[in-house]
């Protein structure tokens, strides 16, 4: 059983990080028709709404109590203020400064983990942790010491820190249906954002290119849904600083490497010409070892790729 577990999430894990690579250069596609917080807030009402029709179908139990309350605070994490932040701070940051940041969420998801009692500190998690951190900051190749705009740089510190902490949420409220668990996540998350878009006087248009459509079928349908229900099923089986070894192997998808510079097709386009190629991106080092706790080696996200084009760098 233990075996057909570890298979389970180890399938989701990386079938997450893989569709997930693509969700930065849908992002590019919804940004240049959509205001930032308007397009992430349509992006989780519509997957929020189809979420729900799942629920329906399968006749999934509403949360009561407790649950309900986890998966509002996890919504309202993962979803409103990560994806409010991390908009905010892509305005003026660097896609390579970007992406450095984004590894930190295995780091902080381990210490906030060990903070509250979930998990152990480990020597071997820190050094392998920092290792991947390092080994991203080189493949990004970004002008790290730029200027800067401080408010950004803690906005993408913060987004960082609020999708760490969803992560180690989930396990300390009861067990709800990731279907049910992102329904009500996402609809929490898709109203605060709207409430930002509204406040930040953003324009609520629908988009009118087939391309910006594409795009956010793609972040609804694939990004949103799929992937976040793939994430959760990995953290209902792996410990979650464990599981957040995704956002340093999502860099290795091909969706978000070299496929991110394409600027005349479609997102869902670039996506699927890229993977092919992913393959050879996710090699046994990038995979996260089998210990419950801490990785054994040294968890590389290297490839070839670079990655000053997109400066969408979340999922």
């Amino acid at each position: 059983m233990t075996g057909n577990r570890e298979r389970v999430a180890l399938t989701c894990f990386v079938t997450s990080a893989l569709l997930a690579g693509g969700n930065g250069v849908s992002i590019r596609f919804s940004n240049r028709e959509l205001p930032p917080l308007w397009g992430a807030g349509l992006r989780f009402s519509l997957a929020a709404a189809l979420l729900l029709v799942v629920m329906a179908v399968l006749r999934l139990p509403f949360p009561r109590g407790r649950a309900l309350t986890g998966a509002l605070l996890y919504g309202a994490l993962n979803f409103g203020a990560a994806f409010a932040l991390a908009y905010y701070a892509l305005v003026r940051l660097h896609a390579g400064l970007g992406q450095t940041l984004l590894a930190l969420v295995p780091l902080a998801t381990l210490l906030l983990a060990v903070a509250q009692g979930q998990e152990r500190l480990r020597l071997a998690a820190v050094i392998g942790t920092l290792l991947a951190l390092v080994g991203v900051a080189v493949i990004s190749q970004g002008p790290l010491a730029a200027s800067v705009p401080l408010s950004s740089l803690l906005a993408a510190l913060a987004s960082a820190v609020c999708i760490a902490q969803a992560a180690v949420l989930v396990r300390r409220f009861p067990a709800v249906h990731p279907v049910t668990m992102n329904a009500v996540g996402m609809a929490t998350g898709a109203a605060l954002l709207v409430v930002g878009s509204v406040l930040a006087r953003e324009p609520h248009l629908l988009p009118q290119r087939t391309t910006t459509w594409a795009a956010v079928g793609y972040l609804v349908v694939v990004g949103s849904v799929v992937v976040f229900v793939l994430y959760l099923l990995v953290l209902r089986y792996w410990a979650a600083s464990r599981a957040a070894y995704a956002f340093v192997l999502i860099r290795s998808s091909p969706c978000s490497s070299r496929h991110g510079r394409t600027t005349n097709r479609s997102a869902p386009d670039c996506c699927w010409e890229g993977c092919s190629s992913w393959p050879a991106c996710t090699s046994a080092r990038c995979v996260p070892p089998t210990a419950s706790h801490a990785p054994r080696g040294r968890p590389s996200p290297l490839t070839t790729s670079n990655t000053r084009s997109s400066r969408c760098w979340t999922s």
